[in-house]
């Protein structure tokens, strides 16, 4: 039992010195090592060629021993004997990882002259985004900074995207001072550094603002027929509309008049018009960040139909005007 034992310290025990002597002694046949690179988790194949004149033979990575002929020295599974003839020495690394990248050195010992032939492993990491801003709300007029993180090797690039307007701004953060109405919506983040496809993912931005009356449609309708008065608005959140005439709320609890709303606009519809029901009507939009109100005309025919004044009306201004006659009212 003890027989096979000491043959194999003796037989590793030569190599050991074999490869002491081939990296202590023989510096002036190394020849410069050429570059083999690699994808993260593709497999590396390390080939040495030889010919029958070579006795011993070795893969090493920083002076640790992978290979030695057919025994193997690595205790890493991912290594393993590829080629072992008279021509070809290989070793296949399989899913290389980052911390595989390294100086790998065949040796050889060929008529008791040792030799080296090295390659530098260059091991790749494709662009990956590890950390980006949230999607976020805001006011108009607020500055925002949005942030990309990727990771790669090389390093990546990182580039900023407006989807709507196709605008774009290089590097890891993006600053946007004072943001309007016009700048919400989707940006993405890209980033490439020329290894497998570029990653990227997307930031939603939602700029709230005060509504604004866009269009209004005033009606001329003879008695006992339809008419439609109709308001837009612009806002974000969508505004809430709300119909006066002459001061009084308008509700579908008015006789002959129902309401209808959506999102961006709203339109009061009069089945079967009446004297009562012609003249001045104010459509209001409002939402947390202002109001925003016009005249829209019912009118007989025969009337000139004009487009409807637009008044609007500030959060500080109601303020003040409410404190105002709350004031007044306390003097009574």
């Amino acid at each position: 039992m003890k027989a096979p034992l000491q043959r194999l310290s003796l037989s590793s025990l030569l190599i050991v010195m074999l490869t002491q002597v081939v990296l202590v002694q023989c510096t002036e046949f190394i020849t410069p090592a050429d570059n083999y690179t690699v994808c993260q988790g593709d497999n590396a194949t390390l080939s040495c060629f030889i010919d029958d004149q070579v006795t011993r033979v070795a893969w090493l990575n920083r002076s640790n021993i992978l290979y030695a002929g057919n025994d193997k020295w690595s205790i890493d599974p991912r290594v393993q004997l590829l080629t072992n003839t008279k021509s070809e020495f290989s070793i296949l690394i399989n899913k290389v990882d980052v911390a595989d990248e390294g100086l790998y050195t065949c040796s050889f010992q060929t008529q008791d002259k040792p030799h080296t032939s090295q390659v530098y492993l260059i091991v790749q990491v494709p662009a990956k985004i590890v950390n980006i801003s949230d999607s976020i709300t805001i006011n108009e007029g607020t500055n925002v900074n949005l942030q990309c993180l990727a990771v790669g090797k090389p390093e990546p690039i990182v580039t900023w995207r407006q989807l709507k307007e196709g605008f774009s701004s290089e590097g890891e953060l993006l600053e946007i001072t004072e943001i309007n109405r016009q700048q919400a919506g989707e940006y993405e983040c890209i980033t490439t550094n020329g290894v497998s496809v570029p990653d990227n993912k997307k930031v939603q931005i939602t700029v709230n603002y005060p509504p604004s009356i866009t269009d209004v449609k005033n009606a001329q309708a003879p008695v006992g027929k339809s008419a439609v008065l109709r308001c837009e608005a612009s806002a974000v959140p969508p505004p809430e509309f709300e119909w006066f005439k002459d001061d009084k709320r308008v509700s579908e609890e008015t006789e002959g008049l129902k309401i209808q709303n959506d999102r961006s606009w709203s339109v009061l519809l009069f089945a079967n018009v009446t004297s009562r029901h012609y003249g001045n009507y104010t459509c209001l939009a409002s939402n947390k960040l202002g109001i925003y109100n016009t005249s829209v005309r019912l009118l007989k025919p025969g009337y000139a139909l004009n487009h409807g004044v637009t008044f609007k009306v500030s959060p500080l201004l109601l303020g003040f005007l409410a404190s105002t006659i709350v004031s007044l009212l306390r003097t009574i």
